[in-house]
C-alpha cells in the first residue's frame, strides 16, 4: 500500500487508487481514514488522504490565502485522479466540503458513500445517491470491503 497525504505530489501510476473523502472536520470527526489505512495495509493500492497534520483551522478560507487554496486545489486534482472515491459521513459532523464533493462527483461512477443514519443531510444524501445509482454501504467495514473487492 501507498498513501498520499495532502499535499504532496500526486504520483499515482501502477496501483488502483482510492481518494478517502468524507467528513475531517477538526478534533470532531472521528479519524476514520486511519481505520481505513489500518485495514487496507497489505492491499496493493495507494490511498490519497486529504486529512494533514498541519492543518490550521485559523487560515482565512479564502481564494487569496496560498495555503488553503493550495489545499483546495489538491483535493480537486486528486478526486479527478482517483479511480475510485470512498465518501464516509460521520453522523457527529456537518461536513459540507464533503456534501460540495458528492455533488460534483455524483455522476462520475467511482463514488461509493457510507452515510449512517444520524447524519443531518442524510435525506439529501439518499436522494443524490439514489439518483445517480451511486452506491451506499451501511458501515465503514463495508465501505472498507468494497475497496478490497475492487482492488483483488
Amino acid at each position: 500500500m501507498k498513501i498520499i497525504t495532502a499535499t504532496e505530489k500526486l504520483l499515482i501510476k501502477d496501483s488502483y487508487s482510492v481518494f478517502l473523502a468524507g467528513s475531517i472536520e477538526g478534533d470532531t470527526a472521528e479519524k476514520w481514514q486511519n481505520v481505513v489505512i489500518e485495514k487496507l495495509a497489505d492491499a496493493f493500492v495507494t490511498l490519497i488522504n486529504p486529512r494533514r497534520d498541519e492543518w490550521d483551522a485559523s487560515w482565512k478560507q479564502e481564494i487569496n490565502n496560498s495555503k488553503f487554496k493550495e489545499q483546495v486545489n489538491w483535493e480537486l486534482e486528486a478526486l479527478e485522479k482517483a479511480d475510485l472515491i470512498i465518501m464516509y459521513f460521520d453522523r457527529s459532523t456537518m461536513s459540507p466540503i464533503s456534501l460540495l464533493e458528492l455533488g460534483l462527483f455524483a455522476k462520475s461512477g467511482k463514488l461509493i458513500v457510507c452515510c449512517p443514519d444520524g447524519f443531518w443531510r442524510k435525506g439529501n444524501v439518499d436522494i443524490v445517491c439514489k439518483r445517480y445509482d451511486v452506491l451506499q454501504v451501511q458501515n465503514l467495514e463495508e465501505l472498507i470491503d468494497e475497496v478490497k473487492n475492487r482492488i483483488i
